[in-house]
């Protein structure tokens, strides 16, 4: 989902070698390189020394000129007849994503969704690690879920400065997202995850990423509405006739 973004950050220059001055990024740019990080880990882990820009592509599920172009935008450009160093352009990206520290995150809400997200291994193997959970229900509070103990809202300011809190996860129902996100901005936090079916009002320094499964659902049936259309002309042109394309949303 879209992504609200105000300036650049300064980059250090232990890294002048590796990646220009902090590049102003496209939003779409920003948004793919996960991809292409994810990709790149994957073949790492398979290892894989190089890769070509169309076997990346592949592996991210993009095409390769916009691939080229996007990491263009980085100073890597790769070797001819080589390809991309797969180790330093993890480096390059994981930098550029600010992934070359660990990010201390809040979760707050922690109803079904809320224990899932505390439990999701994904988030420590790629630089983040829930620190604290909060909830305003005072039976979920002392509450222990996957070794962390459930605190009461009211403690937010106090745990987000011991903690270093940089981002918050909100996993509340819709009707409670907006104050939550007041509780973060107050304490300092400056980039949130928002869960919550509903638009959130905030300062312009911070940012906000809003993920919406029924929204992502209602997406996908335009799309199977579409293609049902498409086979029921005259003719019926199919789905699959009109060659392979990137996953929606790319």
């Amino acid at each position: 989902m879209s992504q609200q973004r105000h300036g650049s950050t300064s980059g250090g220059s232990d890294r002048a070698n590796a990646v220009p001055a902090f590049p102003d990024l496209p939003e779409a740019t920003i948004a793919r390189l996960p991809e292409y990080l994810r990709a790149l880990h994957n073949l790492g882990e398979g290892g894989a020394d190089t890769i070509s820009s169309e076997g990346l592509a592949a592996a991210a599920g993009v095409n390769s000129a916009k691939l080229r172009k996007d990491l263009s935008h980085l100073g890597s450009y790769g070797t001819r007849g080589v390809g991309y160093d797969v180790a330093l352009l993890i480096e390059q990206i994981e930098y550029v994503l600010g992934l070359d520290q660990r990010r201390a995150v809040c979760l707050v809400g922690v109803g079904n969704l809320g224990h899932a997200l505390a439990g999701y291994d994904g988030f420590a193997s790629r630089g983040f690690k829930i620190v604290a959970l909060f909830d305003a229900d005072p039976t979920k509070v002392g509450e222990r879920i996957h070794g962390l103990i459930v605190h009461h809202i009211d403690e937010l300011p106090q745990v987000a400065t011991e903690e270093t809190i940089a981002i918050g996860v909100i996993a509340t129902p819709a009707g409670a997202a907006q104050a939550v996100a007041d509780e973060l901005v107050g304490a300092g936090v400056t980039s949130i995850l928002n869960f919550a079916p509903c638009v959130l009002s905030v300062p312009a320094n911070v940012d906000v990423r809003k993920v919406d499964l029924a929204i992502e659902l209602q997406i996908l049936s335009f799309h199977e509405h579409r293609k049902a259309s498409l086979t029921a002309l005259p003719g019926g042109r199919s789905a699959t006739g009109a060659g392979n394309q990137e996953a929606v949303g790319s």
